[in-house]
């Protein structure tokens, strides 16, 4: 939601050949090892936006760490204008799905671990006070986090937790989003219990429509992910459902390889890297399953890079509306909302089936080809099986 580089006769050229090299010199020539392969930190992005972008240099004072366990206090709360007539239980459970999603996605690499508040806490204040519906502010939104820890604060210890969820009931339709809240290093910020409260998801009503998948999302904007949708014109012009920061609710919303390496949920041993001109094949092993290599990574300049990853409808992209290898464009100068990440399309004639949209039919099968001229970047789709793909990276 809210919230970064003549030609000889063959005669001639022969005996030129011929008359140049000794035998020491061929012999030398002919038993020289091969360069070895470009190492992943040769493909990793500076980011440049100072914010969420698609850099692998994420500021660890303002995002909290993405791999092991991250402890979360989930508080239920209610207003004077909204008072709550039901149970937490349906609230807790409608979110609690999230922590088996993202331990599948991040490989069992992070681990969510929620703590539910089963009591309803009165805010101090009306919710169409706090500005969702006029335009959310920062200042305003520190403002319903801290009223809700403050109101929280003779029933919990913040104390024990990295970050909070705050859940308000179904009627209190001033509500209607779910942004999250990340601190500002600079101000006073919010303090219970003598710890620093830096992160926090403020759920609305759409936690209905997206369950799960809402809390991986605004979640990993805590980890420094960006928006993949567009914030004009068309919504999922970029990436249309392949990533969770994307569509939230479209049909792959398994995390891109280049976000779970970037989350570090993907190590750099997995990832294939040609930094510069030349060729490179690779085999890569689908995102959706663990172990293999999972990226192709075609760099061509400073912040930008080319991506290839092999999908399958399975796991978190059962629903997925084509199988083969993603390719997509990586610019880690590009700031949220603004297509840091885009899809190229493999078949941008084919007509989408009920559920599905142009771009959720982008994979690429053997035989076909990815090229930009304008960099020299070429990806060619050689094979495809059941466990993933076969592609060949050059640039000229």
């Amino acid at each position: 939601m809210t919230n970064l580089p003549r030609r000889l006769r063959p005669l001639a050229a022969a005996l030129v050949l011929a008359s140049c090299l000794s035998a020491p010199a061929a012999a030398a020539a002919a038993t020289e090892a091969p360069k070895p392969p470009a190492s992943a930190s040769d493909c990793a992005l500076p980011g440049r936006t100072g914010w969420t972008d698609e850099g692998h240099n994420t500021d660890r004072t303002q995002f909290q760490p993405s791999t092991g366990t991250r402890r979360v206090l989930m508080l239920f709360v209610d207003f004077p204008d909204v008072p709550a007539a039901d149970s937490t239980e349906p609230y807790a459970a409608q979110l609690a799905p999230a922590a088996a999603w993202m331990h599948r996605a991040s490989y069992g690499r992070f681990r969510l671990k929620n703590t539910p508040l089963h009591r309803w806490i009165r805010m101090p204040a009306d919710s169409t006070s706090y500005g969702f519906a006029r335009g959310l502010t920062f200042e305003t939104h520190e403002k319903y986090v801290r009223d809700a820890i403050t109101a929280a604060d003779p029933y919990a210890n913040f104390s024990r937790y990295d970050m909070v969820h705050v859940v308000p009931p179904k009627a209190a339709a001033a509500i209607p989003f779910s942004p999250t809240y990340l601190y500002d290093p600079a101000a006073a910020g919010i303090t219970a219990d003598g710890k620093r409260l830096k992160w926090a998801v403020t759920f609305g009503q759409d936690m209905w429509r997206w369950g799960r998948k809402v809390v991986a999302h605004e979640t990993s904007h805590t980890f420094g992910l960006p928006n993949l949708y567009s914030f004009t014109g068309a919504t999922h012009q970029y990436v249309g459902g392949w990533d969770v920061m994307g569509d939230i609710a479209g049909p792959a919303p398994q995390y891109l390889g280049w976000h779970s390496w970037k989350l570090g949920w993907t190590r750099d041993r997995q990832v294939a890297c040609l930094p510069a001109s030349g060729h490179r094949t690779v085999r890569l092993t689908a995102v959706e399953r663990p172990g293999g290599t999972k990226i192709a990574v075609l760099r061509t300049g400073e912040t930008t890079a080319y991506v290839a990853e092999s999908r399958r409808a399975e796991g978190n992209d059962r629903d997925a509306c084509s199988t083969g290898v993603l390719i997509y464009k990586v610019d880690s100068a590009a700031r949220t909302g603004e297509g840091p990440v885009r899809v190229m399309n493999a078949n941008p004639t084919a007509a989408p089936p009920p559920g599905c949209t142009q771009l959720d039919l982008a994979a690429y099968a053997p035989g076909q080809t990815f090229t930009d001229p304008g960099t020299g970047a070429r990806i060619d789709v050689l094979a495809g099986g059941r466990a993933g793909d076969t592609v060949r990276l050059s640039k000229g």
